[in-house]
């Protein structure tokens, strides 16, 4: 279940936000016990120290959290999750210290803090619960929260239980949450419906690969969501070595993603006419993989080269935003765990996106700001469209070189939207070490951004 604000106020405990150089004015006007406890305990406002102030009968009185300085919080985000997690049980009212402009993303930190993956485990973390700040949109954060939850268990699930099959559960689950229409292309009925590479790069696996399609909404302008569903990647007949091998449950971040985002934005009750493609596969290995060196044809025409078997989730996604493409949408967005090349140029901690349109950059990149989901903008740089001409096809699923790799992928995606705007997302899809709100493991990264900035990227 998606964490959600208390609702209980009659047994909210007073939770006052302290920054490092406001201490001294807020003890002053403290009890003198309440004073001696707090420099005792050694609490300076320092980012994310936390502590519950007893009363005279033992019990917690208030509680403090500390917020730093401005250089210490401009180095993280979700500051008083960090906090949140050291604080006993109980419901916490923010009374003071926390400003206006942050209390939206400090409260939905505090959400996602609260937030465990517990399919496997017998046992829940037991959490501090917070009453929501006054002038928070409550149906939106919790929209936002429960959103990024629904986007990490996904990726969190070993793909024993998230293959093909159960990601198109997962889809159907959330459709029917929000009475959305659902229609799946399974197995060779993929090729009956010119759908031949997306078939062609899941036909070796024992799960049939599928094509996932939901819409919803009836007014406004029109949106789809393109995200890379690739349960496994053994990296096929290219296999990868067993260290690269080791995180590819989470190669269906993209479809993990989309689906996060579909949530906030159903949830929310926004006026877009949204479609969701997630193209579902494992790339396996068996006599009937594909093979280097075979030209496949996609849906839109193109032909493609395969020069690596592990370049394959470009290539169930041009299929899919062929598809997208047909009905001249308002806005294409893909989001895909695509590329290592795009790990190296930023780390794991930021999402780059790919997109020619100044006003959705512009709002896009206001709107990450706000919501502490940071992105970075790289570019569709047209010169290297040569590197992914090889001549014998009209196309190459993995040039050689190395140079660009992130690059050169967007530009192979780009191929295949002719007529509506498009912007390429190339998300990491996991926290490799546990920060505020972020436990290690899957993560949701650049849809806050995008919900945020939805209503002026469809709107301009």
């Amino acid at each position: 279940m998606s964490p959600r604000f208390a609702s209980d106020a009659s047994s909210a405990l007073p939770l006052h936000v302290i920054a490092e150089d406001g201490l001294d004015a807020w003890l002053s006007d403290q009890p003198e016990a309440a004073q001696t406890w707090i420099a005792a305990q050694g609490f300076t406002g320092g980012l994310g120290q936390a502590l519950a102030i007893p009363a005279a009968d033992g019990s917690v009185m208030m509680a403090v959290a500390g917020f730093g300085t401005a250089a210490a919080r401009a180095r993280g985000r979700f500051h008083l999750a960090a906090a949140a997690a050291k604080l006993p049980k109980g419901i916490y009212q923010i009374v003071s210290g926390l400003p206006d402009d942050q209390k939206s993303v400090e409260a939905l930190g505090w959400l996602l803090s609260r937030h465990s993956f517990d399919r496997y485990k017998s046992q829940s973390p037991i959490a501090a619960e917070l009453l929501a700040p006054e002038a928070v949109n409550v149906t939106e954060v919790e929209a936002l929260a429960a959103g990024e939850c629904l986007t990490r268990n996904l990726i969190n699930t070993p793909a024993s239980d998230m293959g093909p099959p159960d990601l198109e559960q997962a889809a159907r689950d959330l459709a029917k949450a929000h009475g959305a229409q659902i229609n799946v292309i399974t197995g060779d009925d993929l090729l009956k419906q010119n759908l031949p590479m997306i078939h062609t790069v899941g036909r070796a696996a024992d799960r049939a690969p599928r094509l996932i399609d939901m819409r919803w909404g009836d007014s406004g302008p029109t949106l789809t969501l393109v995200g890379k569903g690739v349960c496994f990647d053994t990296g096929g007949l290219n296999l990868k070595p067993g260290a690269s091998m080791g995180l590819m449950k989470k190669d269906m971040g993209g479809a993990a993603a989309v689906l996060g985002l579909a949530h906030m934005i159903m949830a929310t009750g926004k006026q877009v006419q949204l479609r969701v493609l997630i193209p579902a596969v494992e790339n396996a290995v068996s006599g009937n993989a594909f093979r280097p060196q075979d030209i496949l044809t996609s849906r839109k025409g193109l032909t493609v080269e395969i020069n690596n078997t592990d370049a394959e989730g470009r290539l169930v996604l041009a299929d899919a935003l062929a598809l997208a493409d047909e009905e001249k949408p308002d806005q294409i967005i893909s989001m895909a765990t695509l590329t290592g090349a795009a790990r190296v140029a930023v780390g794991p901690d930021l999402a780059p996106y790919f997109s020619d349109d100044a006003g959705f950059v512009t709002a896009l990149e206001s709107a990450a700001a706000a919501q502490a989901d940071p992105v970075w903008r790289l570019p569709f740089h047209d010169p290297y469209e040569a590197m992914i001409e090889p001549g014998i096809a009209d196309l190459d699923n993995a040039p050689k070189g190395g140079f660009a790799g992130c690059i050169t992928a967007a530009l192979f995606l780009r191929r295949f939207v002719t007529h509506s705007r498009y912007a390429h997302f190339d998300i990491y899809g996991w926290q490799p070490a546990a920060a505020p709100a972020r436990p290690k493991g899957g993560v949701g990264q650049a849809t806050r951004a995008l919900f945020d900035a939805l209503d002026e990227i469809l709107t301009r």
